[in-house]
């Protein structure tokens, strides 16, 4: 093949495969849902406003181009594993990391609900943690792992943000493992989360899914944290970036591989109602 039709058909290659990518992504998108375009056939379902499906899919982002920082300032290392910034703070300490970034958006959703008396975490040793019992003043004492009203009583946002601070301190992927239920690939929704409990462990959450009518195949967005504590953000899918990231296929095989993770699918679960 002469040397300039060669040049020729690797430059029309690589257009046809980078152009669904552009396609995808609206730089100017402030949600996930407005950022992220479905590819052709595919449709976004239509959740109740007051669902948590809904919360996720219009979840605030930061600009187009932003990178992840992590809790004490720094940047995210790699740089490269990420398409958006979640904007929601990461606060300053080492404690929303993986599966920490999972009860963080659960919480926030149900406290945005105002469904206060949902909003409870078990820690690893098994002590359940709920958000009403700290707002009316209890707090944990860990030397004789019990509850002890020691402050008044205060429902408010940044008594909350304590609140979870703790959660994250004596949770992880483990006892959150415990607390969900397993569910097959194919009934995915927004909320449902890839976990491996353990030490070392992890956790993704799916913030999103489509799908094709004609097929019934989905399509689906994951948002992480990761070590050290670090800023939610929705993962690419892929390195380099498949032609379709942010989305991935539930037609993934046995594994899901994700940039920093790899899980079975045996290993997607839901909160229990």
């Amino acid at each position: 093949m002469p040397k300039l039709v060669l040049i020729l058909f690797c430059f029309i290659f690589l257009s046809c495969q980078s152009q669904p990518t552009g396609k995808l992504i609206n730089a100017k998108g402030t949600t996930v849902e407005d950022r992220f375009s479905p590819p052709e056939g595919y449709k976004r379902k239509n959740y109740s406003t007051g669902s948590f499906e809904y919360y996720l899919k219009t979840i605030a982002l930061k600009p187009s181009g932003e990178k992840v920082h992590t809790y004490d300032g720094g940047l995210k290392t790699p740089d490269n594993v990420y398409e958006a910034v979640l904007n929601i703070d990461v606060g300053n300490k080492d404690l929303q990391q993986c599966a920490d970034a999972v009860m963080r958006l659960r919480a926030e959703y149900l406290f945005k609900a105002e469904r206060f008396d949902e909003i409870h975490f078990n820690f690893t040793n098994g002590n359940k943690a709920e958000w009403e019992k700290y707002a009316d003043g209890y707090r944990f004492q860990p030397k004789t792992n019990a509850w002890v009203k020691t402050a008044k009583e205060d429902n408010s946002y940044k008594t909350f943000r304590e609140y979870l601070d703790l959660v994250f301190t004596y949770a992880g992927s483990m006892s959150l493992s415990k607390e969900l239920k397993q569910i097959d690939v194919e009934d995915m929704e927004p909320g449902d989360v890839f976990i491996k409990g353990g030490s070392p462990g992890h956790a993704v959450i799916v913030v999103d899914v489509i799908d094709d009518p004609k097929s019934d195949q989905k399509l689906f967005i994951l948002a992480q944290s990761y070590m050290p504590a670090q800023e939610i953000h929705i993962l690419k899918n892929g390195i380099p970036a498949d032609i379709l990231s942010p989305w991935y296929s539930t037609n993934f095989g046995p594994y899901l591989k994700t940039p920093e993770w790899t899980f079975t699918r045996a290993q997607l679960m839901r909160f229990k109602d």
